[in-house]
């Protein structure tokens, strides 16, 4: 008799270890999240709520599989509506490449990591139109270019191969008429040409900028001003202070 209860205590003991081992264990697994696209979807950048995982851009996070492991090759999340909200292949928990979708189906985002170094991701807006596009390398973004919801250029920036200065810069009225326009013309002596126009497309006023050793843009040379109607209103000079050359 006291053999039998014995083994029952011990089968008992047994099972309530498992049961605790396996209960702290689950505790650890991260469970099935589904989401509301109103609360992911953020209105100036969409949905970011991946790009933590990209670790060329900087990304320190780890998605883990329901198993509790880092995730590995193919996997996906949905809305609470059972739509698809992210498709992406996973290596050791982070993003080589995925797409995110807006509830409708369309595009949100489409991200490709193809090597340590790059990383070029697309934006969309809801109704198919292009938002973003952004170039990285080593970490740093080298090329952005925005859109309008309606399809026209928005802004544009390029930088040098290094990182270490900008060499396009412009951007764009709603309707399409330039704004802005700053594009280096000689990269030696650091000279950029710039216009900036009115909404009409008439030139506002026009010069050559020289970036200084500081990375502040100074005005050299001759700049025009013109009025609303093309006209010119004056001319001024100024002189550029002198930047050391490598």
């Amino acid at each position: 008799m006291r053999l039998i209860i014995k083994k029952i205590t011990f089968l008992s003991l047994f099972f309530f270890t498992v049961c605790a081992s396996a209960q702290r264990f689950a505790d650890q697994v991260p469970q099935i999240r589904r989401y509301y696209q109103k609360d992911i979807v953020d209105s100036v950048d969409g949905i970011m709520l991946y790009n933590r995982l990209i670790g060329a851009i900087g990304g320190d996070s780890i998605n883990y599989n329901k198993a509790g492991y880092n995730m590995q090759g193919w996997n996906e999340d949905f809305y609470m509506s059972g739509k698809l909200l992210h498709r992406g292949y996973y290596v050791d928990g982070q993003i080589i490449v995925f797409k995110n979708f807006f509830e409708n189906g369309q595009v949100e985002r489409n991200a490709v990591n193809p090597d340590p170094l790059h990383v070029n991701i697309e934006v969309f807006y809801e109704n198919g139109n292009t938002r973003k596009k952004l170039n990285y390398y080593d970490g740093k973004l080298q090329k952005k270019y925005e859109f309008f919801t309606n399809g026209n250029p928005k802004y544009s920036e390029e930088n040098d191969k290094d990182l270490k200065y900008i060499t396009l810069k412009k951007s764009w009225y709603s309707n399409g008429m330039p704004e802005t326009d700053l594009e280096m013309v000689d990269e030696k002596s650091k000279k950029y040409s710039s216009k900036n126009y009115y909404s009409n497309g008439k030139v506002k006023e026009e010069g050559i900028f020289i970036l200084d050793n500081n990375g502040k843009l100074n005005k050299d040379g001759t700049w025009n001003y013109f009025d609303q109607s093309g006209k010119q209103k004056k001319s001024e000079k100024y002189t550029a202070p002198k930047v050391a050359v490598n």
